[in-house]
């Protein structure tokens, strides 16, 4: 289990019985938030879901356990387990590899809303890793830290006039690029939307 997952008591109270041996299993994108299927565990399916970090599920039209991904190639990669307060219904927060939806869609729900936030740090994330020709973000990876981080001090006094000197309109504005190039400078460095928010989450305790 991950920091993020649900302690060993927790699984081990999980309420079998009340879904004959099955329990629904909401899986997000460990990344973005969002939702991207629902499926059915059972203790087996748990258990190798837990020991070989691929969600794996039982299917009810097969009757046999299934991992995700196991003909497609669109595995989940594990990231963490969580259990509801009833002890009934798993929340699985994973890494897809490729769209989830058999129709090839990211998300078997198609307007499955997800963090707008997380997501452009994901992209961030891929422009740093594939850095394709053209695009703005590679070049500022390409320019290196000092050009990065001279761009959100750039930023961040745009940021700064425009509360005190213009409209809501061109407040959001330039705090959307000012986020926008903090994940890039972040990305630099090795990190990413996440580690701020486990930052945060040590000051809020």
């Amino acid at each position: 289990m991950t920091e993020a997952g649900a302690t060993g008591a927790a699984l081990a109270a999980l309420d079998w019985d009340k879904g004959g041996g099955l329990l629904p299993a909401i899986v997000q994108d460990a990344r973005t938030l969002r939702v991207l299927m629902l499926g059915y565990m059972d203790r087996a399916a748990l258990e190798t879901t837990l020991s070989s970090r691929r969600v794996t599920f039982f299917s009810r039209s097969k009757g046999r356990l299934w991992t995700k991904g196991e003909s497609s190639g669109h595995v989940l990669d594990l990231f963490s387990v969580d259990v509801d307060c009833d002890g009934d219904t798993l929340l699985v927060l994973a890494h897809p590899q490729g769209p989830t939806c058999h129709l090839q869609r990211e998300s078997c729900f198609a307007s499955a809303p997800g963090s707008t936030l997380a997501e452009l740090s994901a992209l961030v994330e891929r422009r740093a890793a594939e850095r394709p020709e053209g695009s703005y973000t590679t070049k500022l990876f390409e320019a290196g830290v000092r050009r990065m981080a001279q761009k959100v001090g750039e930023e961040g006094v745009e940021t700064a006039l425009a509360a005190v000197a213009e409209d809501d309109d061109a407040l959001l504005g330039e705090g959307a690029d000012l986020l926008f190039h903090l994940l890039v400078l972040l990305r630099a460095r090795g990190l990413g939307l996440a580690d701020v928010e486990a930052k945060l989450a040590t000051r809020r305790r």
